[in-house]
């Protein structure tokens, strides 16, 4: 798979996984079972865009189990972080001619390269994947508190307080490198900046809710990468 086909084919996977999550999980099966057929192994396109199918399925059934809610952000916020986020996937995930200098490469492009961001993209998905599991019932797109809310302090959660952020992060990043077009670099920036304030606004509602445990938890833990001190 080119990288320029690449794009607008996780654009087209993402969208269509609304509607369609069992079918985009039957084509991840497939393409596996298609390469193993064919004797070889996926290529780094193929690999990226898989790694971003399974995100995207696992996120689609865990969702299906979640506590109730017991307090939101307004909903003007979130909009305008749905927009912001939207328009960071148009630009990492699908190339268009009015993008012009943002089309260009910043890296030459070497398989070494795309090996490199290929790796990144699905070590990052595998990490967010294993946060995404320890946190249970207590996730949500939204920031919110749920009612028995708890604050999850196993797995990655010992060392880090957002580790689905540094995941996602590690592979947008991968994903990027791959690329090797400066949109992909802005697109990678943008959801950087999207995720830190998002990240902020859910500590906000943690810090009341749960008092000196989250004020210890805080002193122990890192806000994307581990605490050394």
């Amino acid at each position: 798979m080119t990288y320029s086909g690449i794009a607008g084919e996780l654009w087209s996977a993402v969208v269509a996984l609304k509607s369609t999550g069992w079918a985009v999980a039957g084509s991840f099966v497939g393409g596996w079972r298609d390469a193993f057929a064919e004797g070889r192994s996926l290529d780094t396109g193929e690999s990226i865009y898989y790694a971003w199918v399974a995100f995207a399925v696992v996120w689609l059934i865990a969702a299906l189990r979640q506590k109730r809610v017991q307090k939101r952000q307004p909903a003007g916020e979130r909009l305008l972080h749905i927009l912001w986020m939207g328009a960071a996937a148009l630009l990492l995930l699908r190339e268009q001619s009015w993008f012009m200098p943002l089309n260009a490469r910043f890296i030459p492009e070497r398989l070494w390269v795309e090996e490199l961001g290929a790796w990144a993209t699905v070590a990052g998905v595998a990490f967010a994947i294993w946060a995404r599991l320890h946190l249970g019932a207590n996730w949500s797109g939204n920031v919110t508190i749920r009612q028995d809310h708890s604050l999850i302090r196993t797995g990655p959660y010992t060392f880090i307080r957002h580790p689905i952020y540094t995941g996602m992060l590690v592979a947008l990043g991968g994903t990027a490198l791959a690329i090797g077009e400066y949109r992909g670099l802005l697109g990678f920036a943008m959801f950087a900046v999207g995720l830190v304030l998002k990240a902020k606004k859910e500590e906000s509602f943690l810090a009341p809710e749960f008092g000196p445990s989250f004020e210890e938890h805080k002193k122990k833990t890192g806000f994307f990468l581990p605490r050394f001190s």
